[in-house]
């Protein structure tokens, strides 16, 4: 059964949590300046129902303010270190190698937040369908979801290790 305190919980580097924060302080500071200077600069033109650069600068104003919200709620449940884990059990923060039934290719990946897509290798979230249907899974086990077109697939968990870097 799933801890329900850490489901919510995003596990994330030093590195990556600092870039975040550093991306939101520039949305909530200077970015949302700018924007609203571009606000002002297009109102100015004159009749706003045909000002195009209006129009553009409130869509990219209503983008800049999701990105915001998206930032703040992911940094307030995001946890930095290294999330825990046991080697040979599918976790964040593991490198995952997977065969796909009826197919000899071999698939590794890292498990993470997709915020850690600096990462050298793919990185598939836990909160996907195949991340969500391996967490927890022991080497040799396996799982089956339910893909975006509604069609089932199994895997195979053949390798599940801390993710090193580089």
């Amino acid at each position: 059964m799933a801890d329900s305190h850490t489901d919510n919980v995003t596990w994330l580097t030093q590195e990556a949590y600092d870039r975040l924060k550093a991306e939101l302080e520039y949305l909530s500071g200077p970015g949302r300046t700018d924007i609203a200077k571009k606000i002002e600069a297009a109102r100015e033109e004159g009749d706003l129902r045909e000002n195009g650069g209006y129009h553009a600068a409130k869509e990219e104003q209503g983008k800049m303010e999701g990105r915001i919200l998206q930032l703040r709620q992911l940094l307030d449940n995001a946890k930095v270190g290294e999330a825990p884990r046991t080697e040979g059990v599918v976790g964040p923060g593991m490198t995952v190698t997977i065969r796909f039934e009826g197919d000899d290719e071999e698939v590794t990946f890292l498990l993470a937040s997709r915020e850690e897509s600096g990462a050298p290798i793919d990185v598939y979230s836990p909160k996907s369908p195949l991340g969500a249907a391996i967490n927890g899974k022991k080497i040799g086990e396996k799982a089956t979801y339910t893909m975006p077109n509604g069609r089932q697939n199994t895997v195979e968990i053949l390798l599940a290790v801390p993710y090193v870097g580089n």
